[in-house]
């Protein structure tokens, strides 16, 4: 989005209680009347409606429900996390895309969103239902001043952002599934994915990836995914404004961000741990081919799982098989 396009989102959203004179909008953009109007024009377009007043100017009366470029723009209280987006109707993976973008200098704080996926993807390769409509499907590129062994450190971050988000639209609190997945109840909701360039002790670029479940129905979950799987409009009943979603999400994010690389990971992982799913519980991990029970413990400062085995000791699992649902419907991680 222009620069133009956002001071002059930013004008109109701070005086939607009066009118503002295009005089004043053309001063302050530094453009000519003619092209305040033809900006309020594409505007509309949009969806956007305006009450236009001779000698008075314009007033914004109403916003359109519905995912854009402008409509993400407007209320979006960030200060950099958002300000470069792209919205596209329809793409294989907006993953793929900011990936391709960051490797081509892509300043942190893009955000790429799209309607629909073709070929969305969670962890380990796993396909991500998003061919639709319904959901939040968007990646954005950070470029985060830390060694790439704390990289894993960010899926749990954006995991307390997204639930954070869910929580404060909806009212109900979600669970975060170690390492990356969030449930409402023991069935899905959201799932995350982290990809990064990095080199010996540098890292060029982190991509996340969100995908959320908005306003799906049961019917209109995939027959694969629908005995492990739900939406907020399942869990709630109501249908949601997809874009305040996106702007709850990135805001959090941005704060949260702020906060780990001023204060470390300990305030990140203490909220993590207040939205931990099972924890306190006895699990059930599978590690060299030895199927073992312990206690979920909660995370080490690296983003490692601890468990407190049968002997009654801490161990970090790093690369182990956690059957998370041993007593309710698998899901696959």
């Amino acid at each position: 989005m222009s620069s133009t396009r956002e001071k002059l989102i930013s004008l109109l959203s701070s005086h939607t209680e009066s009118f503002v004179s295009g005089q004043w909008l053309s001063e302050q953009l530094q453009l000519s009347r003619t092209a305040v109007w033809k900006q309020i024009k594409q505007l509309e377009e949009d969806g956007y409606k305006f009450e236009a007043v001779p000698n008075k100017g314009y007033r914004l009366l109403t916003q359109p429900n519905k995912v854009s470029e402008n409509t993400l723009y407007w209320g979006l209280n960030t200060k950099w996390l958002g300000k470069e987006l792209e919205h596209y109707p329809i793409l294989d993976s907006t993953q793929g895309l900011a990936m391709e973008k960051a490797q081509l200098g892509a300043k942190e704080g893009l955000v790429i969103v799209a309607e629909r996926q073709t070929a969305g993807r969670g962890r380990s390769r796993h396909k991500w239902h998003s061919d639709h409509t319904d959901g939040i499907w968007f990646s954005f590129v950070i470029r985060p001043k830390i060694i790439p062994t704390r990289a894993p450190q960010l899926t749990l971050l954006t995991a307390t952002a997204v639930a954070q988000a869910i929580e404060n639209v909806t009212g109900i609190k979600p669970s975060i599934k170690w390492p990356n997945d969030l449930l409402i109840g023991d069935k899905k909701i959201a799932g995350i994915l982290t990809e990064m360039q990095a080199e010996h002790d540098e890292i060029h670029h982190v991509v996340v990836g969100i995908g959320l479940n908005v306003n799906q129905s049961v019917e209109d979950l995939n027959h694969e995914i629908k005995t492990i799987a739900t939406s907020l409009k399942i869990e709630t009943g109501e249908t949601y404004q997809k874009q305040e979603i996106i702007q709850e999400i990135l805001t959090n994010f941005e704060a949260s961000y702020h906060d780990y690389l001023a204060n470390g990971f300990e305030p990140i992982r203490r909220k993590w741990l207040a939205y931990a799913y099972r924890l306190g519980e006895t699990i059930r991990y599978t590690v060299n081919g030895n199927v073992n029970e312990g206690i979920f413990r909660g995370i080490d400062y690296d983003g490692t799982l601890i468990v407190e085995n049968q002997k009654q000791e801490k161990q970090k699992l790093y690369s182990a098989k956690i059957d998370w649902f041993s007593e309710v419907e698998r899901l696959e991680d």
